[in-house]
């Protein structure tokens, strides 16, 4: 019974666990596909506009109109005027389509008897013929997957076909001038046809309902073209889906290319991954159907040791009860029952030693109220000595000494006060103008203190030297390097029944990533120890914030590299600071 009531369970939560696995295989094919469809179609959109842009630049090529126009009227053209045309137009065309790396070809070909064949742009009808779209019954518009040849000397690879864009060269008053070839290889428009990702099949289908493919995949493809053929024949609908075909699982996308008046077919086979799954799922079960007359001697043997182990522990448990915390459970074992003996025996050990140890953090506690009022005692000795240097600095007229020093009594007055609660805003601030102070004494340049706090957030109640470290480590960090005269701001806000109070140093800033690592440093995903540049000293006010308020409080990081560094601390309003 134990058996079948672990077994079932186990069964089902496989069973989804290896379905949940095969439809996230699916579920990745088709985001895999979605994305590959759409990269290829954006290249797709990028070369069309190419060939477009081409397209009108020589239909608005006025030298080449005027040209066209002549051969038309059949005029004969001085030698002059055809060496100026060919050096200058006809080279600026093709300095044009030189610069164009996508683009394979652009020629015009035009009809005369006076038309002189100017390489690589114009050329004779007659060539036009030789190519396999020539015979058309419209000859405007696109043409996919054929061979330039153009000339008798030059065999072009059968797998290194073109497409192009042709249009008519009209003119309103002499009709047809000319026609207009903008050529790119296949391979530039549908790269995916030609990457060779292994499992992912690729063709383009135009509107007459021809497929192409890349010279490396068979057109009789039986599995490509059965799924083509099941493809449901909607006009403009892009799809993504899952299906088998042969015995094949495969992710089918189709995609409608409305600039070249065709559809983008994409094919990628899922099966081995799928395979792979359900070799784990099959592997699995028979693992499980060999262990379970295993398990079912194991349990057996193990249920009957456990409830004599259970017994032992209850007892145990009662005297507990009862007061007795010298109570030993003997033999425990290693099963499942023993070692909630040996956890019960480490249990009494470990509360016994709590107890011990409450003892003596009451004793530490009245030691270190002692202690306290020894270093008070300490405190009014250096107090007294520094009363004394300042009066000797006084005497011998020394009076920046005697401000710095006096300056330095009131940082020591303040850091050195023992108290057990929190400090005002205002006293806090009071500390970082006098630490500002001495911190001008060390640099050739000027630190500024610039506030803009109101008087109700001046009484806001906070922990003391919350504000103090990061002021100093927007010197360290954000001013020291610059070298030069510079403010910090330090702003109070209130936001509803919060203080924020914000520090802003107009120093180096920080990166993005910067401020990602140190974000991870304060939240304590990355260890810190101590030293310069860690992040330490934000993450100790960022953990007495939490520690005095609450989880929903703390300091937030803005920063600019090169601009500002901004921390802001938000803190609860006190009610002394409310009734202001």
């Amino acid at each position: 019974m134990i058996i079948f009531l672990i077994a079932v369970p186990i069964g089902i939560f496989a069973g989804f666990l290896f379905w949940t696995m095969e439809q996230t295989v699916i579920q990745e094919g088709l985001s895999k596909l979605e994305y590959e469809m759409g990269r290829q179609e954006a290249q797709i959109r990028k070369n069309v506009e190419s060939i477009n842009m081409s397209t009108q630049f020589f239909l608005s090529n006025q030298a080449l109109l005027e040209y066209l126009v002549k051969v038309k009227q059949g005029k004969s053209i001085p030698v002059q005027e055809l060496n100026a045309f060919y050096h200058n137009d006809i080279a600026a065309m093709e300095r044009m389509i030189n610069s164009n790396l996508y683009l394979y070809q652009i020629r015009v070909y035009a009809d005369g008897d006076n038309l002189k064949e100017m390489m690589p742009v114009l050329y004779s009808k007659s060539r036009m013929e030789r190519l396999a779209w020539a015979q058309d019954e419209e000859i405007s518009g696109w043409k996919f997957n054929y061979i330039d040849a153009i000339f008798d000397s030059y065999a072009m690879d059968q797998n290194n076909k073109i497409m192009s864009m042709v249009t008519c060269i009209e003119d309103y008053e002499y009709g047809e001038l000319g026609i207009l070839e903008v050529a790119m290889p296949m391979e530039t428009m549908f790269e995916g046809m030609y990457d060779g990702n292994a499992g992912m099949y690729t063709c383009f289908m135009d509107e007459n309902g021809d497929y192409y493919y890349s010279g490396e995949q068979d057109r009789e493809n039986i599995l490509m073209r059965t799924i083509l053929d099941e493809l449901p024949q909607e006009d403009g609908a892009d799809a993504y889906y899952y299906t088998v075909v042969n015995r094949k699982e495969v992710i089918v996308g189709h995609l409608d290319v409305k600039e070249l008046s065709g559809t983008l077919f994409c094919i990628l086979d899922i099966s081995g991954d799928v395979d792979s799954v359900r070799h784990m799922r099959n592997l699995f079960a028979l693992l499980a159907v060999a262990l379970i007359p295993l398990l079912m001697v194991g349990v057996n043997a193990i249920v009957k040791n456990m409830l004599q182990q259970l017994y032992r522990i209850l007892g145990a448990i009662k005297e507990v009860q009862a007061g007795n915390l010298d109570v030993v459970i003997e033999n425990c074992g290693t099963d499942e029952m023993g070692e909630l003996g040996s956890q019960f025996n480490k249990m009494l050990s470990e509360i016994k030693r709590l107890m011990e140890d409450n003892l003596k953090r009451e004793l530490l506690a009245k030691n270190s109220e002692i202690k306290a009022l020894q270093n008070q005692i300490n405190v009014h000795f250096i107090y007294n000595v520094l009363e004394s240097i300042k009066m000797m600095a006084e005497i011998e007229e020394k009076y920046d000494i005697s401000d710095a020093i006096t300056t330095f009594g009131k940082l020591l007055r303040y850091s050195m006060r023992w108290t057990s609660g929190n400090v005002t805003v205002e006293e806090e601030i009071d500390y970082i103008k006098n630490y500002l102070k001495l911190i001008n004494l060390r640099f050739d340049y000027e630190i500024y203190l610039s506030l803009n706090i109101p008087d109700s957030i001046y009484q806001q109640q906070i922990p003391k030297m919350s504000l103090q470290p990061i002021v100093e480590n927007a010197i360290c960090h954000g001013i020291e390097q610059m070298a030069e005269d510079t403010n910090i701001y330090i702003k109070g806000i209130m936001d509803g029944n919060d203080c924020m109070i914000e520090i802003t140093d107009a120093g180096k800033g920080m990166s993005e990533e910067e401020v990602v690592r140190l974000y991870k440093k304060i939240a304590g995903e990355i260890e810190t120890s101590g030293g310069s540049g860690n992040g330490i000293g934000l993450k100790n006010v960022q953990d007495r914030i939490k520690m005095s308020f609450g989880d929903a409080y703390g300091i937030e990081i803005a920063s600019k590299l090169g601009c500002y560094t901004k921390i802001v601390v938000r803190v609860p309003m006190t009610s002394a600071a409310l009734l202001k």
